[in-house]
Parts: structure tokens; sequence; C-alpha cells
């Protein structure tokens, strides 16, 4: 008879091998920006010392799309041509800002790649803001060049850009191929900033989030520990290159694709394989199927959409690791998905994070869905998760307050902000995140945001919470819970149902529905039943200000 062995515990060894002295990923604490911080005593100091190793991955897969195939010899023989070209042409230096507006395709990246060969500070413009955005981006960033796909190139000269615009489809090629030679090499240090990225913007305009060096750098390392874990878990050497293969769907210009998925794996040898245009769930199923995607790092709208399709149709069994980032999904969902999806049954995982926190802050495994169903996870490795009162004190666990996050992966700051970036990151550069929830034996739980938060007739009520269980209900595709003006009360709770059938739900079945599991002042006062998918922005958050009840 053996004894059991306790699956945390086991994981807990197997990160304690790995991360003490000596071991390939050995912690110590570092002044990083004036505070004390968590850093890898083994790293690596520049992206450009990350695009050294992705040279020794040589005929390997890097860039894979539905008509294109990139080695990492031909990324970094790419990236060594248009540095120089950006160099010699534009006068990019150091510093510089490179503007890239354009929907996901290897040239995005390989844009990235030769900012920073230059030292350059890579910008990411939103692909579908309209020209008047376009234009604000440009006067704020200010960026030397832009790099552009044709149909971008078209609304930056609607918006009257004073800079020149590359286009990925003419210019590029002839600049790489007029331009051969060894990468430049600009002297960066590790917190100079390497990435812009731009909020949301789902209130107010959109901040350009600045991600430094270091940032990015922790970032690939955080995924190359997560690999060494797996490969523990699964009693196997860990062993670079990786032979996985990821599905990028989201954009480029969000931090789930660019941050955590097309970075990472210069440093792991693994494939990126990109699909571009807009989201279609049978051109994305044939894609894993022909090009046997192991990994799969979602929105939950293109889940919802992937569930209404015929799965059966398409072979899916490489899938091996699944994920639902950048926008909250409900227990309901995570059951109808582990119906449907057969790796979800076993690798199904949750994060939390936001733009400014540069990564997920937690992660929510399969192990913890299984005991927590509504959580979204643990703090990751390399960050720390704090819950705080009004006043910026901790709280004990259970009790709901502000979540905030610090780590080597938290932003610089915000470009050309200075107020905003002291109201978001405090003097011990713990980020303020503007969420909020509770934390249980380290799992932390959503409440939702503050700019979400409704205040009905004294009583705080959050969205997230209701629209959990709206999402139970069989007959509720999404939903979305605003607060609507009242005289008397200050507010409503409106509710927005998504449905496949709108004749065959009425609004007092989801009235009583969500009365049996809310407080009253909870049960949304005002519906709307519409078979009309919610409106979202480009990395899956619902876009609340332009619902209507």
């Amino acid at each position: 008879m053996t004894n059991a062995v306790d699956p945390r515990e086991f994981v807990a060894q197997i990160r304690a091998r790995l991360s003490e002295p000596g071991a390939p990923f050995e912690t110590a604490v570092e002044d990083v920006l004036g505070v004390p911080t968590p850093v890898l005593v083994r790293r690596r100091r520049s992206l450009q010392e990350l695009l050294d190793q992705a040279v020794v991955w040589g005929d390997r897969d890097y860039l894979v799309t539905a008509d294109s195939r990139m080695s990492f010899a031909q990324y970094e023989a790419a990236v060594a041509a248009l540095a120089r070209a950006l160099a010699q042409r534009h006068g990019v230096g150091k510093g510089d800002r490179v503007g890239i507006l354009a929907a996901n395709t290897p040239e995005w990246i390989v844009t990235f790649g030769a900012a920073q060969a230059l030292g350059a500070v890579a910008v990411g413009y939103n692909a579908w803001w309209a020209v008047q955005e376009i234009a604000y981006g440009l006067g704020h960033t200010t960026p030397k060049v832009v790099v552009a796909d044709a149909k971008r190139a078209v609304a930056l000269a609607e918006a009257g850009a004073a800079v020149p615009v590359l286009t990925m489809e003419t210019d590029l090629p002839q600049l790489i191929v007029d331009h051969p030679g060894p990468r430049p090499r600009t002297p960066v240090a590790e917190d100079d900033p390497a990435v812009i990225l731009y909020t949301s913007g789902t209130t107010g305009r959109p901040k350009g989030v600045v991600a430094t060096q270091r940032n990015l750098l922790a970032i690939a390392d955080y995924h190359r520990f997560m690999d060494a874990i797996l490969a523990g878990v699964a009693g196997q050497p860990f062993i670079e290159p990786s032979d996985k293969r990821y599905l990028l769907t989201s954009p480029l210009f969000h931090i789930a694709s660019l941050h955590n998925l097309a970075i990472p794996r210069l440093a792991t040898g693994a494939a990126v394989v990109i699909h571009s245009g807009g989201f279609d769930v049978d051109r994305v199923l044939c894609l894993v199927q022909r090009e046997r995607v192991t990994h799969w790092g979602a929105v939950p709208t293109m889940a919802h959409r992937m569930l209404q399709h015929d799965l059966s149709r398409y072979d899916l069994s490489s899938l091996a690791g699944f994920s639902l980032n950048t926008a909250p999904s409900s227990a309901s969902f995570h059951r109808r998905l582990r119906e449907r999806l057969p790796v979800a049954q076993v690798a199904l995982a949750v994060s939390y994070g936001l733009t400014e926190a540069g990564s997920a802050a937690t992660v929510a495994t399969a192990m913890d869905l299984a005991e927590h169903p509504d959580t979204v996870g643990r703090a990751v490795f390399g960050a720390e998760v704090e819950i705080r009162d009004a006043e910026g004190r901790p709280v004990p666990d259970g009790q709901e307050g502000e979540i905030c996050v610090r780590g080597a992966y938290v932003m610089l700051g915000y470009w050309q902000d200075e107020v905003a970036t002291a109201a978001a990151i405090d003097g011990e550069r713990w980020l303020r995140t503007g969420d909020f929830g509770h934390l249980e034996n380290g799992c932390l739980f959503m409440a939702g945001r503050r700019s979400d938060l409704i205040l009905r007739g004294g009583e705080n009520v959050y969205p997230a919470e209701i629209e959990g269980v709206l999402d139970d209900h069989p007959a509720v595709v999404e939903s979305a819970v605003i607060g609507v003006p009242d005289e008397d009360l200050g507010q409503l709770v409106a509710a927005v149902a998504v449905v496949d059938d709108p004749a065959a739900v009425d609004e007092a079945s989801l009235r009583d529905f969500a009365a049996s599991r809310l407080a009253y002042f909870k049960v949304p006062a005002r519906w709307l039943i519409t078979d009309k998918p919610l409106p979202r922005n480009a990395t899956g958050k619902v876009l609340r200000r332009e619902i209507t009840i």
C-alpha cells in the first residue's frame, strides 16, 4: 500500500527545487526602481539577449500562419535587416518610438524585434481604433516611423499622419531585401522602456502602458518556469527547445498575445501559430487541426462561439492546454466547456491580469477550479497579490477590498502621465488594479471593477456576481449587468440576457431564477432579452457604456 501524495504539496516541492540556490530559477532580492524585488539570479538583461537565444533554435518553426511559415533563423534575418533599414533610412535610435498599427501578422512581431535591436520603444496601437483615436495615439507617443498593414495605412493617411508610414505588404519586404547584414546592437538598461501598449479604454481615453526590458524578460522566464513545473509533474526532464505549438488569436497589441505568447517563445523555441483576420470558428479549428496546436489561450467570447459549432468535425486531440484569458467567465460556462471540449476536462485554466500588470497576476489550474469553481486562481511565480482597504491597508482573508499586485512584471508607468502613474502605483511599487475581490487560503475571488459598481439605495452591487448567476440559466448564452439612474434609489440594477431565441425566454422566468439565488436588491429590475451578442472591445471585455436598457 502506498501513501497518497497531496498534488499541491508535490508541485510545491518541484517549485522549491527549481528555485533553490544553484538551480535554474534561483531567486534573489535586488533593488528594482528603489524597491526590494525578487528576481532570477541567472537572467537575461535585455531583449537583445533574448533575440540572441532565438538564433540558436535555427530552422524550427517560430511564426506560422494559414499560408506562411517563418523559422527562428528567418526571423533573425528579417529583424536584423529591418533594424538596419529603420536606422539608416529613418534615423531610428535608442528611445525613439516605432509605431505598429496592424492586424496579427508575422511582420508585426518582426517590427517589434527590429525596434528592440535599436533600443527603440515599440508602440502597439489598437488596430480597431477609429481615425480620431489613431490621431490621438500618434500625438501621444510621437513615433519616428509607423509600420502598418495596407488597411491601416489608409486610416493613418486619414488621421493626418505626419510621420513616415511603411506598409507590411510592400515596404517591409523590400527594405528587408535591401538591408541584409548583422543585427545592430544598442546598449540598454533593464529598466529602459521596451514597449507601449494601450489600455482598453473602456472609460475615458486609453493610457499608454510602458513595459520595460525587465518586465518582458521576467514574463518570458515565468513561462519557462511553468514549462519546468509541468515537466517535473510529468516526471520528465526540463528540455528546451520546446515542441509545444501555441495558437495566437488575441490581438498582438494586447499583453496576452505579445508579452505572454509571442515573446516567451523566443526563449523556449516553441512555435506560434497565428490566426489573422476576424475570429472565424471553422478557420481557427482547421488551423488547430492542421498545425497540431497544443495550447490555446482564448477570450471567453471565442469559446462561446466555438461551442455553437459541431466540434466533432475537427481533430482537436493535439490540444493539451486551454485557458480563458482577458475577460471574466463564469463557473457555469466552464461546465459547458468541459462537456463539449475534451481538453477542458483535464486542463482548463483561468487567469486574472490587466495590461498594467504585464502578465497574469493569478492563474487557476484545473485543480484549483475543481476545489473552487469561482476562483481566478493563486498568485503566479514572481508576483505578489494583496487585498487592501480604501486607505491602502492589507485586509484579512475573506474581507473584500481592492486587488493590488506587485512584482517584476508590473509596468514602469503610464507614458507621459505622472499623475495617473502615481495614482496607480504607490511608493512600494504596489499596483492598484481598480478591481475588487477577496482572498481565501491563497485563492483570489473577483467581485468586479470599481467603475462597474452599482450603488442601489446604499447597497453595493457588483455586476460580476449577478452575471455569474444569469449565465447559469440554461437559456442564457451570456449576460451583462449595468446600473441605470433612478430618482429614488440612485441606481437600479438592469440586465441584458443574450439567448438563442428571445421569443422562448420571458422576463419573469429570468427574474424568478435570479431571485432564487440572489438577495432581493441584486435582482435586476429592468431587462433586455436579445439574440444580439454583447458589445466588446478588442480584448473581449464588455463595453458597458454601449449598453442601453
